[in-house]
């Protein structure tokens, strides 16, 4: 599904990623593991588009992402691809319904579509009595599966999690786990997870270790 080939980055005098490669497979959930400041999120960044790599290419099926523009990747991105983050980023002034709704508004849906599909989500993850409920009246545990739906709703083919459960106790980071690998074997979704739970990683289909930049 995906291929990165020959990823570099830097940032000043240090060299992050040092050409590095790696594929990801459909269905797979992969975890990204390492020490801190071995170039985990930068790599998930760089195969998310959210960053561009200062050499090398990222191909997903077949399109090599690095060579759109900056229009053409965001679009790109909004289709094929999810996020959830270790501190949610939701929208503070929006409710979850609308915090789940915002990718497809931007992706052309319409509001009736976007808001049909987001009460799905939300019940499916078993939020449905927390439709209009902001932010600050959620738990953590709350907050993140409202991000995983906001990253569901357009059906990307590829969702990235950047420490999904760094700031969730054990037993709700357990529960998302989980609901990961339910949502991979109900639907057939792609993870590629950052994290540094040995239980997460334990229980990927595969992991990628990092070492100052390089693939161990």
């Amino acid at each position: 599904m995906l291929i990165a080939n020959q990823i570099q980055k830097q940032y000043g005098s240090v060299r992050v990623l040092k050409s590095v490669s790696c594929t990801i497979h459909a269905g797979e959930v992969v975890s990204i593991v390492g020490s801190s400041g071995a170039g985990k999120t930068t790599l998930l960044s760089i195969l998310g588009t959210l960053e561009l790599p200062d050499a090398g290419t990222v191909q997903m099926e077949g399109v090599n992402l690095s060579s759109l523009n900056s229009k053409k990747l965001a679009a790109f991105r909004n289709s094929n691809m999810g996020f959830v983050f270790q501190f949610y980023q939701l929208l503070p002034e929006f409710t979850a319904l609308e915090n789940v709704m915002m990718p497809a508004l931007i992706g052309g849906k319409s509001k009736s579509q976007s808001k049909s599909r987001a009460e799905e989500l939300l019940t499916e993850l078993g939020l449905g009595e927390r439709l209009l409920h902001k932010p600050s009246m959620l738990s953590g545990g709350e907050q993140q599966r409202v991000a995983v739906a906001r990253a569901l709703i357009n059906k990307p083919k590829l969702i990235f999690a950047d420490e999904p459960s760094g700031n969730l106790d054990s037993a709700t980071a357990h529960k998302l786990h989980d609901l990961f690998f339910d949502l991979r074997n109900k639907y057939g979704y792609t993870f590629v997870i950052v994290t540094h739970n040995t239980e997460l990683a334990a229980r990927a289909d595969r992991t990628i270790k990092l070492i100052d930049g390089a693939i161990a």
